[in-house]
């Protein structure tokens, strides 16, 4: 069984987040490094995807500033989404051609990791044909998105990844047109299970459902342990 090293950031802005996966995929292309799932929360912000269209951004740059919501665009695929508290980000760096060449697939898996976590709680999530992420069954029979996908891949080595809402400010969502998908609304686990949750429970579910749709054994490193392990930050600093 393969292992992936699991790692912490908590709370980091989404730049530094973008330059340390460069960093590890680097890492992980010259086999320098075991494949890794970086876990973390974002202050908040709106990435557009390499295909995403600006148009989806509801806001303008003074109210994104007046609410103190950052910008990026970024080279991961999909369109427009919002990172923030409350949310669990899972970013694996992975070389997927040790374990299979297929896009589709991979994303599949990330969807059956988020898929068997709201399992663990009580609550049934699923997949819509031609919308990436999973989907909860409203009271009014609408869909509501809990996670959302959006992955880049370099050299079958892949970046970015998904974002789990759990206690998320869901009127943030409101700022954009969520996946470029006009009426989608989210939800978050908190919303839908009405009660508070730790957000590492939520994490160890994804952790462990993430290690099972992939075949991988799970080990913790923490981010210092990354660093001296693999002078991942060190580099990023370099070109930061």
């Amino acid at each position: 069984m393969k292992e992936c090293l699991v790692v912490e950031l908590g709370h980091i802005g989404y730049a530094e987040a973008c330059a340390l996966q460069r960093a590890l995929v680097a890492a992980r292309k010259a086999d320098s490094i075991p494949n890794v799932l970086l876990l973390c929360e974002h202050p908040h912000v709106i990435t557009l995807g390499r295909n995403g269209k600006r148009e989806h951004l509801l806001a303008s740059d003074h109210l994104l500033r007046q609410m103190g919501v950052g910008f990026c665009e970024t080279d991961r695929g999909g369109d427009i989404t919002y990172h923030g508290p409350g949310q669990v980000v899972g970013y694996p760096i992975v070389k997927l051609s040790e374990i299979r060449r297929d896009v589709a697939w991979y994303v599949r898996q990330l969807e059956e990791t988020m898929i068997r976590t709201t399992a663990s709680f009580g609550l049934t999530a699923s997949r819509i044909a031609g919308k990436t992420g999973i989907w909860v069954q409203a009271a009014d029979a609408g869909e509501e998105k809990l996670g959302a996908i959006g992955v880049h891949l370099s050299r079958w080595v892949t970046s970015h990844g998904f974002a789990y809402n759990v206690s998320t400010d869901l009127r943030y969502f409101d700022l954009i047109v969520p996946c470029g998908l006009t009426g989608t609304r989210a939800t978050s686990l908190e919303k839908l299970l009405g009660r508070a949750l730790p957000r590492e429970d939520v994490a160890a579910q994804l952790v462990r459902h993430f290690g099972d749709a992939f075949g991988f054994a799970m080990r913790t490193a923490t981010r210092e342990q990354l660093e001296q392990s693999f002078g991942a930050l060190n580099e990023v600093s370099a070109h930061a």
